[in-house]
């Protein structure tokens, strides 16, 4: 049995094209493995706060020298790290908002990416600690994006992830969802039988 952990972070609830990838994604994934355990955070219900002076100094200090506030941060990035140190499989569910990702799910990796738990510093650099993890990155895209310089969510997330050791990442693409017409329904008839393909 595997753990998937599965990251919501389009401002909308309806109609919203990376949910409907969401959607797919858990429906094929429970026919193929039904004894998988899914957990879904969605970032705008639950936003994640941004990182403030609160997080840094629960991150920094020792816990004797924390105020309240600093020690409740602290404990909320402990529960998001938590839940994806546990997760086998990672799903992040990403609109493209202004050419790169949501500041929900920005603010979501400012939690999990921690020095000494999804990461190391070594004398030869950092060290990612979630290897042997799989993720799958579902986006809808407004325009079409793919292989262009305006794209600053792949290449982003690819980085990201890469540096917590997830290097086995899967990127599937809704292109063209605002152009209307033919061009919404290809982009997105081709990320859904992507997602039937890989999941």
């Amino acid at each position: 049995m595997s753990n998937v952990l599965i990251i919501e972070s389009s401002a909308r609830q309806q109609d919203s094209f990376s949910r409907e990838l969401t959607q797919q994604f858990i429906s094929h994934w429970k026919t193929l493995h039904p004894a998988d355990r899914l957990t879904t955070r969605d970032l705008a219900v639950s936003p994640v706060p941004h990182l403030d002076a609160d997080l840094l100094g629960g991150w920094m200090k020792p816990e004797a020298q924390r105020n309240a506030a600093e020690q409740a941060s602290l404990q909320r990035s402990n529960e998001l790290t938590d839940e994806l140190l546990a997760a086998d499989v990672l799903v992040l569910a990403a609109p493209m908002y202004n050419f790169a990702i949501p500041s929900t799910l920005k603010a979501w990796l400012d939690h999990v990416l921690r020095a000494g738990l999804t990461f190391k510093y070594t004398e030869t650099g950092p060290q990612g600690l979630l290897t042997g993890k799989k993720a799958y990155v579902l986006t809808a895209r407004g325009g079409i994006y793919a292989g262009s310089t305006a794209d600053h969510q792949e290449p982003y997330l690819r980085q990201v992830l890469a540096f917590v050791g997830i290097h086995d990442v899967t990127f599937i693409h809704a292109e063209g969802m605002n152009l209307g017409g033919d061009f919404q329904e290809k982009g997105l008839n081709q990320a859904k039988a992507r997602l039937s393909d890989v999941a």
